[in-house]
C-alpha cells in the first residue's frame, strides 16, 4: 500500500493532505524553493519510504531518492521554524504562533498513529494540486 500525499503550494508554506488505508491528516512543508536543500518542499513524485531512527528527531519515516537531497523526513512539529526541508504531520491546521503562517496541530500523536500503521518499507507518492 503506497502512501499518498496531496500538497499545495502556498507563498510562506506548503499545507497537504497525507493518507494511508483509512488514516489520513495534514502536512506542512516550506514553500517550493527550487528543491533546495533544508528551505524547499520536496519535489511531486514517487518516493520509497522506511521507518527510521533519527539522532534527532526519534522515530521517523525516511524519504529515499529525493534528487539533490538527503534525510527527508517524516517527522513532527507544529511550524515551519521546525523544518529543515522535511515533512510535519498533524491532524488539523491552526495558526498557533501568532505569525501569519498555517501550522499543524497534534502533530507527535498523529505521527505515532502513522508509525503505527505503515509497515517498515513502503512507498510514498507526492502529488500537486
Amino acid at each position: 500500500m503506497t502512501i499518498k500525499l496531496t500538497t499545495w503550494l502556498q507563498n510562506d508554506c506548503t499545507l497537504g493532505r497525507l493518507s494511508f488505508i483509512d488514516f489520513q491528516c495534514f502536512t506542512l512543508e516550506l514553500p517550493w524553493i527550487d528543491n533546495l536543500t533544508n528551505i524547499s518542499c520536496i519535489p511531486a513524485g514517487m518516493y520509497r519510504v522506511t521507518k527510521y531512527e533519527s539522532p534527532s528527531k526519534g522515530s521517523v519515516l525516511l524519504l529515499h531518492d529525493v534528487p539533490n537531497r538527503t534525510y527527508v523526513e517524516i517527522h513532527s512539529g507544529n511550524y515551519t521554524s521546525q523544518i529543515d526541508g522535511c515533512i510535519l504531520v498533524g491532524d488539523g491546521i491552526k495558526y498557533l504562533n501568532n505569525d501569519t503562517i498555517p501550522d499543524v496541530t497534534n502533530s507527535k500523536k498523529t505521527l505515532r498513529k502513522l508509525l503505527d500503521l505503515v509497515p517498515k518499507e513502503t512507498f510514498i507518492e507526492i502529488i500537486r494540486k
